[in-house]
């Protein structure tokens, strides 16, 4: 955990700073409700460990800060026919969509089917990004995660949320399937 994170990290206190975060996040959230149990995995997500981590859930909420990691939960959650709850965040926006692709539903892929070039897409340790907006996303994942475990409501399969804090203003765009998406159609390529 590093100083510059804390602001938009809302389970880690200063205190934290130089613990790893999966033990920072489990001591908060065991300080919250000490009836949760956190399963710790001190490691990168990598081709030879997802499936083995992935597949141990029934759900997955993805927050990841890099495009190679987002592709990476993205195809194991397919393949494994794990829900994906997907968040992420710009300096006053956020997005999220829950991924199915095996209901008939687009992938993350679909959405992007490639990463931006190196360079252009500043880490948001250069950008900025407003604290509020990590706990606005957060919430929002999580609220769509309860929707998929209770079944209640209208899951965003299928459905792109922006939400711009500068002007207060959510949206929600449809989404399709790409018939060249190497995820949902391997065979195409």
């Amino acid at each position: 955990m590093s100083l510059s994170n804390l602001q938009r990290q809302v389970l880690h206190v200063t205190g934290a700073v130089g613990m790893p975060k999966t033990e920072s996040a489990a001591a908060t959230i065991s300080n919250i409700n000490p009836h949760v149990q956190v399963v710790q995995h001190r490691t990168r997500l990598t081709a030879e460990n997802a499936d083995e981590i992935i597949g141990a859930y029934d759900i997955v909420l993805d927050g990841c800060d890099n495009f190679e990691t987002r592709y990476l939960v993205n195809a194991t959650c397919s393949r494994l026919r794990r829900p994906l709850v997907s968040a992420a965040l710009g300096r006053w926006e956020g997005q999220l969509s829950v991924f199915r692709p095996w209901l008939g539903g687009p992938c993350y892929q679909c959405l992007f089917p490639e990463a931006p070039p190196p360079g252009t897409v500043a880490p948001c340790s250069e950008a900025g990004v407003l604290g509020a907006i990590a706990g606005i996303m957060g919430a929002m994942q999580a609220a769509e995660a309860l929707k998929l475990i209770t079944g209640a409501g209208e899951p965003l399969d299928g459905r792109l949320l922006l939400y711009d804090a500068l002007t207060g203003e959510s949206r929600t765009i449809r989404l399709s399937k790409r018939e060249d998406c190497p995820i949902c159609f391997p065979d195409s390529g």
